[in-house]
């Protein structure tokens, strides 16, 4: 038994912020335990996604380095894929996944034939939030399921709270009260939640009904494991306890992919040199995410705001997906000038610098940052606490809006651009935030010395929360234990 491994199947979604997280929990994992081994199942997204190509180049990056006790493999597709149906986008993706159970269990089955060959024993399935049809699948080899929940618990405590909701009232209630404008009280949230900032899709029959589907199967598995870390979540990650049936609950965070390779695209060096040159903390960063783009009268009213602010930036701009794309992923402009006011880089020169993609770690941990404008995608939150950068919050999409409101009022660790901004990601239509909001929001972050401080200590506590007698540490130590009782 010394020399046997307890194996487990991850599966991520193909969504590259997913993978990258999920592959850094891998690591972390069988650095922690040299029983542990794991073979990650990748969902290629489907043809003709931009996001294709960077998952492909990231998953290829790793298996280029040999990363002891992990292996990838790449799981077929089918030629036909689900019907896609605007009105209901989270079907598809549900469908998308679901269709590569087929594979997965062909896979699994030789892994579990093959033991004493190179394997150990299936220990158990590590499945991405979004993958919870896997969880049947791993019943049927008789081994357990552990979540990796990519967000907060703030947010995986309201997803529970709406399938209480729903489980006590009718649905069409529960529709009612996302489209209407009050407060509710919800457990995992010390203040009164505004329905304004309940992410988008949840008004409708086919998003709740998705919501219902993912909560009640998450509560199926043997342990969750949540990206954060006590000292920045203590009132959500207590409150998770308040529900029923909830399995095992791990914060194992911030699981970060820290990495600052520059390889993904050859300005960033040029980015890095300009930000030598900067005074410390002087910069203000603005980025939005893969997904984070804005139509030319947006873009004007951010370039004004920022030649108002007088304040140094560095913006990463992108432009939006053509209409024909499948993917919803950004791409970055030939000439940005095209769309910036007349004479904007040119008046901008001396403190202010645009982008296209941004090589964000590498950015957020250099000196000359002072604030970060984002779209509170959970790993960039997460990675802004690490390296102590002030944020502005300006959600966009899913539970964004949500991050934002912890962040601005229940932690103070951010101020506000806004709270409520929502674009529909598959008709990208929404309002324009003037250049006075903005340009208030972005003097708010580069002033604001109490936000400064308290962003720099939460800094400390999620690093020390990694180390050893660290509180992650020892959730991270609780749920070995429990894999490799799985054998």
């Amino acid at each position: 038994m010394a020399n046997t491994f307890a194996e487990l199947v991850f599966i991520p979604a193909p969504v590259i912020g997913h993978i990258k997280s999920i592959i850094e929990l891998a690591r972390l994992l069988v650095n922690r335990d040299q029983r542990l081994s794991i073979t990650v199942l990748v969902i290629k997204p489907p043809s003709g996604s931009r996001s294709g190509s960077a998952i492909a180049t990231y998953i290829e990056s790793l298996a280029n380095k040999a990363i002891e006790r992990i292996r990838f493999i790449e799981l077929p597709q089918d030629e036909i894929l689900p019907p896609r149906d605007p009105k209901a986008p989270m079907t598809f993706v549900n469908n998308f996944i679901n269709s590569h159970c087929k594979y997965v269990r062909n896979i699994v089955t030789d892994m579990v034939s093959q033991s004493q060959v190179g394997y150990g024993r299936v220990a158990g399935f590590v499945i991405d939030m979004l993958c919870t049809g896997m969880i049947d699948l791993a019943n049927e080899f008789n081994v357990p399921t552990y979540v990796f929940f990519t967000s907060n618990a703030a947010y995986l405590g309201f997803e529970l709270f709406i399938q209480n909701l729903c489980d006590e009232q009718n649905q069409d209630h529960v529709i009612m009260l996302f489209n209407s404008d009050t407060e509710i009280v919800v457990p995992g949230f010390v203040n009164p939640l505004p329905t304004k900032v309940f992410p988008s899709g949840f008004d409708t029959k086919e998003g709740l009904d998705y919501v219902l589907l993912t909560s009640r199967k998450w509560k199926e598995a043997k342990g969750i494991m949540v990206n954060t870390f006590l000292e920045l979540e203590t009132h959500a990650i207590g409150s998770l306890s308040s529900y029923n049936n909830v399995p095992c609950m791990y914060h194992v965070g911030p699981i970060l992919n820290l990495e600052r390779g520059t390889t993904a695209n050859t300005d960033a060096d040029d980015v890095i040199r300009w930000l030598d040159g900067q005074p410390d903390s002087s910069v203000v960063f603005l980025c939005f995410g893969s997904l984070g783009s804005f139509d030319e009268v947006q873009v004007k009213e951010i370039a004004h705001a920022l030649e108002q602010s007088g304040h140094r930036f560095l913006w990463s701009l992108r432009r939006p997906p053509s209409p024909n794309q499948t993917s919803r992923a950004t791409g970055d402009y030939e000439d940005p000038g095209g769309i910036l006011p007349e004479g904007f880089l040119e008046r901008t020169a001396g403190i202010g610098k645009v982008i296209g993609w941004a090589p964000q770690v590498a950015i957020l941990a250099h000196r000359a940052v002072g604030g970060f404008v984002s779209h509170c995608g959970w790993n960039s939150i997460l990675e802004s606490l690490w390296f102590g950068v002030p944020l502005a919050t300006w959600p966009i999409y899913a539970e964004q809006q949500m991050n934002a409101f912890e962040m601005v009022v229940e932690l103070g660790l951010a101020v506000e651009i806004k709270l409520d901004h929502k674009t529909d990601l598959f008709s990208p239509k929404s309002d324009i935030v003037t250049s006075k909001v903005i340009e208030s929001g972005i003097r708010q972050l580069m002033n604001n010395i109490e936000v400064r401080d308290r962003m720099k200590e939460m800094g400390k506590m999620s690093r020390a929360t990694m180390r050893e007698r660290g509180s992650s540490y020892a959730s991270v130590g609780h749920l070995i234990e429990d894999l490799i009782s799985n054998i």
